[in-house]
């Protein structure tokens, strides 16, 4: 017996966290990254899904700042409890809790080297919008990269100067809709994204690291971290002001990103780029980089109503 519905209890939420981190370990996340995310939210629903009283599938919808005119959906069921239905029930919830707020867009993701869900989406009509490729860096399989950059430019961690915010601020206007499928996202106001992108739980001060021309932030590049996954760096935005690129800032960015992930104890770097961002993933291949399990999202319609 199939039974879906949120999660109604900090038991029942650790419950569907607990799936989410069993099928895509490499996104394992602590409580406090979650509590993190749906802050960042403009709303919000875990649902967990049961068979014969056992936790076996998680899906959450939200809707983001972003692009608010369309749920996202993120979704695990157990390997072992697939094929049951499982799937199509949480697909179902999602939808209806979608279409009660007034919208009729899904945005699924799929692991890209997990055919049957990607199948499972496709026969539903959903299509494909981006593709981002995995990455991982071993860190002890490698020396620190020497970090180069041009006449009066220098690298520091956010740590060493506060009060930059606003020029962070600046270099993300002009990173986020540069970037090969985000260049319809709305970027939050400033007090917004300071907020959710640059003081979640996941985030840290002195785990970014920021291109200063004198005074003036042209660039940074800034680590995703948490307690699930004590020795893995998640690489999160690196940009550089467009007046600025072409120069190896973001190289040496991603350098500095690496001598600091060694020196702190960390034994890998996990990003994934788009496939079509061929300047970053050219950078990446260069500094070792090797390819790991991706991503493919998807867009969507709501599962008709029973």
């Amino acid at each position: 017996m199939i039974e879906v519905s949120p999660a109604a209890n900090p038991a029942e939420e650790q419950a569907s966290l607990d799936v989410y981190n069993a099928v895509w370990p490499t996104d394992a996340v602590t409580m406090a990254e979650v509590e993190s995310f749906r802050r960042s939210q403009l709303d919000y629903v875990d649902f967990l899904t049961r068979i014969d009283g056992d936790p076996a599938g998680s899906g959450i919808g939200t809707v983001g700042p972003y692009r608010p005119d369309r749920v996202t959906a993120i979704t695990a069921v157990l390997p072992e409890k697939r094929r049951r239905g499982i799937g199509t029930a949480l697909y179902e919830a999602i939808s209806g809790w979608a279409a009660d707020r007034g919208l009729d867009t899904l945005v699924a993701r799929v692991a890209d080297d997990d055919p049957e869900s990607l199948a499972f989406a496709e026969k539903r009509g959903f299509v494909r919008v981006t593709n981002e490729k995995g990455l991982v860096l071993r860190l002890a399989e490698i020396e620190p990269p020497p970090v180069e950059l041009p006449d009066g430019v220098e690298i520091v961690s956010w740590a060493e100067r506060p009060g930059i915010e606003r020029g962070l601020y600046e270099v993300a206007l002009e990173g986020y809709p540069d970037i090969p499928g985000q260049e319809d996202d709305e970027v939050e106001p400033f007090e917004g994204w300071l907020a959710h992108e640059m003081q979640g739980s996941g985030d840290r001060a002195d785990a970014t690291l920021v291109a200063l021309a004198g005074d003036a932030v042209i660039g940074y590049a800034k680590f995703s971290l948490t307690e699930a996954q004590p020795k893995t760096a998640h690489h999160d935005l690196t940009a550089v002001k467009r007046a600025w690129r072409g120069r190896g800032i973001a190289g040496a960015l991603k350098a500095s990103q690496i001598r600091w992930a060694k020196t702190h104890g960390y034994e890998e770097l996990r990003t994934s780029n788009e496939e079509r961002n061929e300047p970053i993933r050219r950078l990446n291949a260069r500094l070792g980089y090797r390819p790991a399990p991706g991503r493919i999202f998807l867009e969507g319609p709501l599962s008709p109503a029973p």
